[in-house]
C-alpha cells in the first residue's frame, strides 16, 4: 500500500494550491499546511478524509479522534466540530483529500452490497476513524490522477466516486452509510432533525418538536440524537450558534449584536458561554483571531 500512497501523496500535492482546494471535481478537495495549527470551528458535511501526510484531530461533542495516513476519517451527518493539524512542516507538510459524500450514489450501491445483521441495540454513531485499507487507496489513487487529464473527469470521475462508496459500504462503517442512505432509518429520522436545527439555529427550539419531526418518542430521540452526534439536541444547538457568533465577530460585528444575532436574549449569557466554549471571551477571541488571519495572509 505504501506504493499507492506515495503516488496518491504526489499527485495531491501537485494540484494543492492553496489551504483547502477545490478541485474540478464538485465535492472533491485537497488540503495543505505547513505547520500545525490552532482549533478551528466549523460544520463539518458529510463526507470521508484521508490523511496522506501529517496528522489531524477533530473535537465533535466530548470526543477526540486522531486521524493519520493509517486511517480515515468519516462523517454521515452535518456536525458542528473543531479540528486542528497536529503534525505538519515545510519539508512534510500535512496533506490530505476529502470527498462529499453523496446519499443518492450510496442508496443506487445498496442492493450490491449485503446487508450486515442488524442489532435491535445497536446505537449508530455518525463520525469515525477506521483503518485505511488497499482496496480504498487504489480508487483513491485514480481519482486523484485524472485531476492531470480534466478532460475524462466528467466520464470516469463518477465511476470511482462509486468504487471508493462501495469500499466505504463493505467497511467498518458500511452500517452507518446504510441508515443514511435509507430513508426510514433512525439515523436518518436523526438527520431530518439535524437539518431543521442547522437551518433554524437561531430560534427557540423545544425537543419534543423534533422529535414529533423524527417519527420518535422524547426519550428515543434524544438517546439517538446523542449516540449519533455525540451532544445533546440543545448541545447542538449551542454550538452551532456559537460558531456562527464567532465568525460574525471575526467579520468585525461587536459582540451584542452577534449574540443577538444567533439567537441569545442576553448578552451577558453569551459571553459566559462563548468564553466557556472558546476559552476566551468574544471581544478578546475575536482580536486573536483576526490577528492569525492577518499572519497568514502576511505569509501567503
Amino acid at each position: 500500500m505504501a506504493d499507492l500512497l506515495e503516488s496518491l501523496r504526489a499527485t495531491a500535492l501537485r494540484h494543492a494550491a492553496d489551504t483547502r482546494t477545490a478541485t474540478p471535481l464538485s465535492g472533491l478537495f485537497i488540503h495543505r499546511a505547513e505547520a500545525p495549527s490552532g482549533l478551528m470551528s466549523g460544520v463539518y458535511e458529510p463526507m470521508v478524509c484521508l490523511v496522506l501526510q501529517g496528522a489531524k484531530e477533530v473535537l465533535i461533542g466530548d470526543q477526540v479522534l486522531r486521524y493519520d495516513p493509517q486511517g480515515y476519517f468519516i462523517a454521515s451527518l452535518d456536525l458542528p466540530a473543531a479540528g486542528r493539524i497536529v503534525e505538519a512542516s515545510r519539508d512534510r507538510p500535512y496533506l490530505a483529500v476529502s470527498l462529499r459524500l453523496s446519499r443518492d450514489v450510496l442508496a443506487s450501491l445498496l442492493p450490491s452490497v449485503p446487508a450486515p445483521p442488524e442489532r435491535p441495540d445497536a446505537r449508530a454513531q455518525a463520525f469515525a476513524v477506521s483503518p485505511v485499507t488497499r482496496d480504498l487507496v487504489d480508487p483513491w489513487t485514480r481519482l486523484i490522477a485524472l485531476l492531470d487529464t480534466p478532460a475524462d473527469l466528467p466520464v470516469l470521475a463518477p465511476l470511482i466516486e462509486r468504487e471508493i462508496l462501495y469500499r466505504l459500504l463493505q467497511g467498518p462503517q458500511g452500517p452507518v452509510l446504510r441508515q443514511i442512505a435509507t430513508g426510514d432509518s433512525r439515523l436518518s429520522r436523526v438527520r431530518r432533525a439535524v437539518e431543521w436545527i442547522r437551518t433554524h439555529f437561531d430560534r427557540p427550539m423545544r425537543v419534543e418538536d423534533l422529535a414529533d419531526l423524527a417519527g420518535m418518542s422524547a426519550a428515543s430521540f434524544h438517546r439517538h440524537f446523542k449516540a449519533a452526534t455525540a451532544m445533546s439536541p440543545l448541545q447542538f444547538q449551542k454550538t452551532l450558534r456559537l460558531q456562527h457568533a464567532r465568525n460574525l465577530l471575526i467579520a468585525s460585528r461587536d459582540v451584542s449584536r452577534a449574540g443577538y444575532a444567533v439567537g441569545y436574549e442576553s448578552a451577558s449569557q453569551f459571553s459566559r458561554e462563548y468564553a466557556r466554549h472558546f476559552g476566551a471571551p468574544p471581544a478578546r477571541d475575536a482580536v486573536r483571531l483576526r490577528g492569525e488571519t492577518a499572519a497568514l495572509e502576511a505569509l501567503t
